[in-house]
C-alpha cells in the first residue's frame, strides 16, 4: 500500500475514535484506546510529575499491568525518582519500565552534563526524545498525560492524534487545573513533593525553578528562554522545541 495511502488510514482512525470519544470521561477514553484494535497495543508514558498521578490513577483502575514508560534522564530531582518509586507501588502498577540514555551516547554527546547550557534542544532530544523513541518501538500507540490548558501548542488538543506512524492518546485534553487538584483531593493521591516547594510543573533539575506568584504554572520550565516542550511531542510530524502560533496548533491537532 502507497505510504499516503497508509497515513490516509491512520488519519481517518483517528476522527473515527475522536468522534467516538466525543462526550465520554477521562476513564471511558482509556477504555475506548485499550480496547481499539488500533490502539489497544500502547502504552502509558508518564513523567511522574506534579500532576501524573491522576492519569495513572486512572490507569491503575483499568489495568495496572499495562506499560508504563518512565524516561530518567539522569538529571532528575532525587524527589522524582523517589515519587515514581512510591506511586507504582501505591497504585499497584506492576509494569513500569524504566528508560534512559546509553551511557556511551551520553558520553559523547554530553561528558560533562552541560548540554542543557548550550542546547537545550539537542539536551532533550538524547535524554528523552531517543530513549522515548525506543521504548516506544513495537506500540502502536501511547498515551499521555497532556491538557489543553498547559500551552498554546496545546490550545486545540483532541483525545486522540496522529503521530507519525503511531496514535497518541489524551485522556485529560479537556481537564482544568481545578479538575485535578479536585480529582487528587477526592482520592486522597499522593502529591510530588516539590508542589509544596513551588513547583507546579517538574522537569530537569537544570532547567526547572519554583513559580512565584501570579505567574504561569509552566514559567519555571526552561525560564528565560522560548522554549515550552521538551521535544517529546510532535506537531505536523516534527518535535515541538519552542513555541508556535495558535492557529498553527490547531491545524496539526485537527489534522
Amino acid at each position: 500500500m502507497p505510504l499516503d495511502d497508509r497515513k490516509f488510514g491512520r488519519a481517518d482512525t483517528v476522527a473515527r475514535l475522536n468522534a467516538q470519544a466525543r462526550g465520554l470521561g477521562a476513564q471511558d477514553i482509556l477504555r475506548l484506546a485499550l480496547s481499539d484494535p488500533a490502539t489497544r497495543d500502547g502504552a502509558l508514558v508518564s513523567s511522574f510529575g506534579a500532576e501524573s498521578v491522576v492519569l495513572l490513577h486512572l490507569m491503575s483502575q483499568i489495568d495496572p499491568s499495562y506499560p508504563v514508560i518512565f524516561i530518567d534522564t539522569r538529571l532528575l530531582f532525587a524527589e522524582t525518582l523517589d515519587y515514581q518509586r512510591d506511586v507504582a507501588r501505591q497504585l499497584g502498577l506492576t509494569d513500569v519500565r524504566v528508560t534512559r540514555t546509553d551511557p556511551a551516547a551520553l558520553r559523547r554527546a554530553d561528558p560533562d552534563d552541560t548540554l542543557h547550557q548550550r542546547d537545550t534542544a539537542a539536551c532533550c532530544d538524547l535524554r528523552k526524545a531517543r530513549p522515548l523513541e525506543q521504548a516506544l518501538g513495537g506500540f502502536s500507540a501511547w498515551i499521555t498525560g497532556r491538557k489543553r490548558f498547559q500551552a498554546a501548542t496545546r490550545a486545540a488538543l483532541e483525545p486522540f492524534e496522529l503521530d507519525g506512524d503511531r496514535i497518541k492518546v489524551n485522556p485529560l485534553a479537556d481537564w482544568t487545573a481545578e479538575d485535578l487538584k479536585a480529582y487528587i483531593a477526592d482520592h486522597d493521591l499522593p502529591r510530588h513533593p516539590l508542589v509544596a516547594k513551588g513547583y507546579p510543573s517538574i522537569g530537569c533539575t537544570p532547567c526547572t525553578t519554583p513559580v512565584g506568584a501570579g505567574e504561569d504554572p509552566r514559567a519555571g520550565r526552561w525560564r528565560g528562554s522560548d522554549k515550552v516542550e521538551c521535544g517529546i511531542h510532535f506537531v505536523n510530524g516534527r518535535a515541538v522545541r519552542g513555541p508556535i502560533a495558535a492557529p498553527a496548533a490547531a491545524t496539526a491537532a485537527k489534522e
